[in-house]
Formats: structure tokens, sequence, C-alpha cells
């Protein structure tokens, strides 16, 4: 009885051995590497861009004042009506003004009379002065009667001019052409020279101005790439408060020479044609400055990258060994569905674009599809 208990037990035993030495027929098979979708880098031709909110002002402005005290006759345009240089505006009652000019003119016709007198004088005792008629004091006092009415006459000839300039102030004119405002007297008023209150303003809105903000470490940089760029000047592309862009290009014209030291910001101003008056200063707007382009630039799909507990950019690669590799990158503006890359990847470098869930650094893939991103022309 135990001979055959132990036979049993034996024989049970060499029979788990066989099993477990035998391959399992219904194992599953291994799993095969994790399919991802790569873009191989190219250089694209990016149009360099910086776009900075601004408001429109004016070319130019002249606030009309009077020049002479008087009231006011007549009011010679209608408010928003365009004038030009030279064009009457206002009249004000000249008759003052030429009673002033008569007197001036008598007087400088008396002068005159006084200053022929003394010459006829000064002439006849020059003539006996040879004779020993009349002494050389005599002869000194006409001479220097006759200088004095002479400069009688200067002053009355300067006064004849002052009382003209103020008879001509009286048509008040546009000193520059424009669009003129609402006039704020009316006919009736009493007006001083050189009051405080503005008559009306004249606004020359073609062309027109826009104030731009950037900030001083920005400026330098596009300084920098506007040195290394020769294609002449920096042209504006000028988007409205609606959204819509404005169909005039405008350029840049300058920037301040100081920087805001509350803000930090420089002004720049660019200039735009504005023949319809589409544009009216003080409206918000946002310019797109072109200076240059970069034919060297890389631009990775946004999806490609992801972030780092620390904020930093990175973006998965496919080497040659077909293994994934992680690789922080620096980038900078969006550019369309695109990051415009500043440092980490090269052209020729794989991208992993989908299938990075399945995946981790040193994993072995499988690359299903290769759309090559060809080089293209894009805005930053």
């Amino acid at each position: 009885m135990r001979l055959n208990v132990k036979l049993l037990t034996v024989a049970l035993a060499a029979l788990i051995v066989m099993a477990c030495s035998e391959p399992q027929q219904g194992a599953a098979p291994s799993v095969p590497a994790p399919e991802v979708e790569v873009i191989t880098l190219q250089h694209s031709v990016l149009a360099l861009t910086t776009e900075l909110p601004g408001r429109t002002t004016d070319y130019r402005q002249a606030e009309i004042r009077p020049q002479v005290s008087g009231i006011l006759q007549q009011r010679l345009f209608s408010e928003g009506q365009m004038v030009q240089q030279g064009d009457v505006l206002y009249q004000l009652d000249a008759a003052p003004f030429q009673a002033a000019l008569a007197n001036a003119n008598a007087n400088l016709q008396s002068a005159k009379a006084m200053a022929h007198n003394a010459k006829l004088k000064a002439d006849r005792i020059k003539g006996l002065l040879s004779s020993k008629a009349v002494s050389q004091q005599d002869y000194d006092d006409a001479a220097a009667a006759l200088m004095q009415a002479d400069a009688a006459v200067a002053s009355a000839e300067a006064a004849v001019q002052s009382a003209q300039i103020n008879l001509n102030y009286t048509a008040i004119k546009a000193p520059i052409s424009g669009q003129i405002g609402r006039s704020l007297v009316t006919e009736g008023a009493l007006l001083t020279a050189n009051q405080a209150q503005v008559m009306a303003t004249i606004r020359q809105l073609d062309p027109i101005y826009v104030d731009l903000s950037q900030s001083a470490a920005e400026l330098l940089k596009l300084k920098k790439q506007l040195r290394s760029d020769s294609t002449g000047p920096v042209t504006v592309d000028l988007l409205l408060d609606d959204g819509s862009e404005y169909a005039q290009q405008g350029s840049l014209q300058f920037s301040e020479v100081n920087v805001d030291p509350g803000t930090g910001m420089v002004t720049l101003r660019a200039v735009f044609p504005n023949k319809t008056a589409e544009l009216l200063p003080g409206m918000f707007v946002r310019a797109r400055l072109h200076h240059g382009s970069d034919d060297k630039a890389l631009l990775v799909p946004q999806a490609a990258v992801s972030r780092t507990p620390k904020g930093q950019a990175s973006v998965m690669l496919v080497n040659s060994d077909n293994k994934v590799e992680a690789r922080l990158i620096e980038i900078g503006r969006s550019v369309n569905q695109s990051w415009r890359v500043l440092s980490g990847l090269n052209a020729g470098d794989k991208v992993i674009v989908a299938g990075l869930q399945k995946i981790r650094p040193g994993a072995v893939v499988r690359v299903v599809s290769v759309p090559a991103a060809p080089s293209q022309t894009a805005t930053e």
C-alpha cells in the first residue's frame, strides 16, 4: 500500500514538471511597438512682424484765436467743411482799425513834410557856410534837425505798417489746410487778442499719424532686427477696433528718444494715407510692423509641444534608432497653429505630433506616417 502511494506521488510530480516545461499553446504574443506620427522639421520663410497697440493722431492741428481785439461780425465757413490755408474764417469789425490806419498815414505825411522842410533848411545853410554868412553851429543844428525829421518819418512808416497789420488781422484766416470743427464763438462776441478760448480747431487728417507704444526692451530687439535687415523702411498694417484691416499701408516714421519712467514704454509714430477720412483722431487701433524676414525659421506644431512641471517647453522626438527622445526647447511667438522655435531643434528632426499618450522616453516606436513639412512663407 505504501509502495503504491509513493509511486503515485512520483508519477504526479513528473507530470507537473513535464507540464511546466512544455510551452503553453494559448499564451499571448509579445506587445508590438506603439505607432506614432511624426513631422520632419524644415526651414521656413517667416515674415517678422510686431503687433502694437496705438491711437490715431491728427497730422497737424491749428487752434484759431484772434490776434486783435474786436467784435465778431461774421463767420465765413460751415462747421465740418474742408478749408484751405489762407481762407478767411471770421471777420471782425474793421472800422476802428481802418481809422487807426488812416491816422497813421496822416502822421506819416506830416513827418515827411517836416523832413522835407528840414532838408531844404540844411541845404541852404550848407550853401552859406563857405561864405561865412552862417556859423558852423548853425549848420550842425540844421543837420541834426534833418536827422530827427528822417527818424520821425521812419517811426511814422512803422506805425502805418503796424496799423495795416492790425487791420489785416481783423480777417482771421486759416493757418493750415484741413477739416475745421465746430465754432465756439458766434457773431456779436467780443474777442480779445491772444485769448485763452479757442474759436475753432482745424485738423489735417490726410495723412494721419498713429502713435504706438512699445516696451524699451522690445524696441532694442526691433532696432537690432532693423539694422540686420536692408529691405528699406518698416511698413505697417493697421487693424481697426472692429477687427477689420485698414486698406492703406503706412510706414514707421520715428521713435521717441526717451523712455517713460513710469511705464517703461517708448512711443513710436507711423504715418498712413487717409484720403477718405476713414481714420479719425483718437481711434484705438492695433498696428502690425513688418521688419524683414527670416528664411531659416523653424516652426513646430503646437500640438507637439508640452510643458514640464517647471513650465519649460518640451517635445518628443524619434531618433535614428526609432527610440523616443525628450528634448527641452525654447519657443517664441505663435505663428498660425505652430510655435516658432528659438533653440533646441534643428532642421531634419522628427517631432512626434500624434500618439504621445502611448509613449515614454527611451521606448521603441514605429513611425506609421511621416508627413514632410514643406518650406513655407508665414507671418509672425
